[in-house]
């Protein structure tokens, strides 16, 4: 069977490009993969069908001929697993590539959402302001790991791979704050891995499903 991924069939404005299967897409578009988007709203997330396919009702969930996975990361290891587009063959460049997706994933973008959150979700909160400083502190600790990490290198393993998929997308999500132009290496390894044509692909894939399901008097 084609592959299948679950998407958003609409998100708010401020939400687009953000949704988390474009980790997924991307990873398709990298290793030249087919695949087909199944696109669920709330009451298919919350239907025992899909609940079986992802027990939190979130999107991504993904199926092939072999599996049916949740959570972005275990699929986009999956899809390294079968594309040396996305992953070293190598047992021990495999666990490189895995260890860089945990990472991204337990590391970076805990810090990364709660300082996005504070102003996408609780901007104006009397609590943030003496918040925020310990927030920011906690993000720099990352930021500065990473930024030493990637000073020398163009990519996480000096290819591009897999982890590179989930640690960009994580660190994507703090271009508008500001915070990554303090961190130059870090700041260009991000514009390096969103430059590339399989990014810009599923990007604009998400995007466009977006547009075709916008609903009436809701502007996109």
């Amino acid at each position: 069977m084609t592959p299948q991924v679950s998407a958003f069939r609409w998100v708010p404005p401020f939400a687009q490009g953000y949704a988390l299967d474009h980790r997924v897409r991307w990873a398709l578009e990298e290793a030249g993969l087919p695949y087909d988007v199944i696109l669920v709203d709330r009451e298919i997330l919350d239907g025992s069908e899909y609940r079986a396919w992802q027990p939190f009702g979130q999107v991504p969930a993904y199926r092939d001929d072999q599996v049916e996975l949740f959570e972005s990361g275990a699929i986009v290891l999956h899809l390294a697993r079968q594309s040396e587009a996305l992953a070293p063959t190598t047992a021990a460049g495999f666990a490189r590539v895995t260890a860089w997706v945990i990472a991204a994933l337990n590391s970076v973008e805990p810090h990364a959402k709660n300082f996005v959150g504070l102003e996408t979700f609780h901007a104006g909160e009397p609590w943030v302001k003496d918040y925020r400083p310990v927030a920011e502190s906690g993000l720099r600790r990352k930021l500065t790991g990473l930024n030493v990490w990637l000073e020398n290198r163009e990519f996480l393993e000096g290819r591009f791979t897999a982890g590179d998929i989930v640690m960009s997308t994580v660190l994507r999500e703090l271009t508008d704050s500001g915070i990554l132009n303090d961190y130059s290496a870090t700041r260009s390894y991000v514009d390096r891995c969103v430059s590339r044509p399989a990014f810009q692909r599923a990007i604009q894939a998400q995007l466009e499903d977006y547009k075709r399901n916008t609903p009436p008097g809701i502007s996109d």
